[in-house]
């Protein structure tokens, strides 16, 4: 495998190209994209975009924007210990990602997500499914290098490396997208689990794409954009990712299977018998040193009223998980970036594959949580073929001189109007209903 052969420079690099810095600020280029960011509209919306829970719920929930923080948190973690745990001199160490990048990466992941959590992120690509589809991370992509509000043509115009690092399913739509079966005559009728959206980048950002690949050999990059295809008519999925990547889906995954564990946990919408019944039984029969010492404390520790002690629990779960990753080498690729991957032993792996399904079954597919997502869906729903039927009319000011000129050019003017509905947070979204479909709601005085 190369090594030294490869740039490290080349990965800093803007589509915008070089540009004067500003004078004496001696930041490098990761710590400017982190800054970029931490100071734009789309991080901020997060602060009010549903996590697992849906927002206003409670004041405790984690939201979109705490789950970031803790993603970055953990992916730093993650690096600080694979550089401290292994010899200074591995192969892997130059292309380890520096504390601002991995911050970066993990702060950025979730940017484009729509609101009301992946119930809107269906209910987006139900709307597009014959525009191109709608995509949580595909979204994300397009704000970093098109939609960003730092540059006129290139968005966040963040480097290419930390695009690298958010590209998670580094394939176009048309190569991964299966068959949809009719829409229904109503969208009441809208089943969620038929119209789930490919992993995928959209066609629109096929060029970027190709931008941020460029560096890599074509044996490299169509081993990377290769899509695997269970049956012709599912949805194909890409194998392959980035070195950085793989450690932030590795922050992102401890983060959903811990940390929302522990939101339910203080909800009491997850109990000890549950525990016990669901739980406790399947990570017994796990191989682990750790489990067999510490699984009776951690369920004590997690279900005693005591927040220190629960909170004890969590950072023991949540560290052990991180002081366990160790690097892999893929010898099919060459570029470090790529043949090099995060990974959890096989016992942890188990371990939070477990965590992650209680959550999803017991949690997210509770008819309770379910008809919030329900209600979530039916509004972005309504919106957006309300504003697709007169977008000039409806749509802000800016955003319809936009879609007239996409209109004019031959472009996808539908993309315009699902940019707008996935850039909303929850609270905007419910109070644009309301205007547009509650006879004693809105005013010309009262802005959404």
């Amino acid at each position: 495998m190369m090594n030294d052969n490869f740039d490290l420079a080349t990965w800093m690099t803007r589509r915008s190209g070089p540009r004067t810095e500003r004078s004496n600020d001696h930041r490098d280029v990761y710590q400017r994209d982190r800054a970029r960011i931490i100071h734009s509209a789309a991080f901020r919306r997060l602060q009010s975009k549903t996590q697992i829970l849906a927002i206003r719920q409670n004041d405790y929930s984690r939201t979109r924007l705490t789950h970031s923080l803790e993603v970055a948190q953990i992916g730093g973690g993650i690096v600080y210990h694979l550089q401290s745990s292994h010899p200074s001199e591995a192969d892997f160490q130059p292309w380890l990602a520096s504390d601002s990048l991995m911050e970066t990466i993990c702060l950025s992941h979730d940017i484009g997500h729509p609101p009301f959590g992946h119930g809107g992120e269906v209910a987006l690509n139900f709307m597009m499914t014959e525009y191109g589809g709608f995509e949580g991370n595909a979204q994300s992509l397009r704000i970093l290098g098109k939609r960003g509000s730092y540059s006129e043509h290139f968005g966040m115009d963040v480097s290419r490396r930390t695009m690298l690092g958010v590209l998670k399913y580094p394939a176009l739509h048309n190569n991964v997208v299966g068959q949809y079966p009719d829409k229904p005559s109503s969208l009441r009728q809208f089943k969620a689990q038929d119209w789930q959206p490919p992993k995928c980048i959209y066609q629109e950002e096929a060029e970027l794409l190709e931008w941020i690949l460029e560096p890599f050999n074509l044996k490299d990059r169509d081993k990377l954009t290769a899509v695997n295809r269970v049956r012709p008519d599912y949805h194909g999925r890409t194998q392959h990712c980035g070195f950085d990547t793989s450690i932030m889906d590795l922050a992102d995954d401890i983060a959903y299977g811990v940390h929302d564990l522990e939101d339910a946990i203080v909800l009491g919408m997850v109990t000890r018998e549950m525990w016990l019944q669901h739980l406790k039984p399947k990570l017994d029969a796990i191989d682990s040193l750790f489990l067999k010492d510490n699984l009776d404390r951690l369920e004590t520790q997690l279900f005693s009223k005591q927040s220190h002690l629960r909170k004890k629990a969590i950072g023991d779960l949540v560290s052990w998980f991180i002081t366990t990753c160790f690097v892999t080498e893929n010898s099919e690729f060459e570029h470090p970036l790529l043949c090099y991957q995060a990974a959890l032993p096989e016992a942890e792996r188990a371990a939070l594959d477990i965590l992650k399904a209680f959550e999803m079954q017991h949690i997210i597919l509770r008819p309770e949580v379910q008809m919030l997502v329900y209600k979530g869906q039916q509004m972005l729903l309504e919106m957006f073929e309300a504003v697709a039927a007169d977008p000039a009319r409806l749509l802000p000011k800016d955003l319809a001189k936009e879609w007239l000129k996409t209109l004019d050019d031959g472009q996808n003017s539908q993309r315009i109007i699902c940019d707008y509905m996935a850039s909303m947070s929850d609270d905007y979204a419910s109070r644009m209903y309301k205007t547009l479909f509650v006879p004693s709601s809105g005013s010309v005085f009262e802005p959404i």
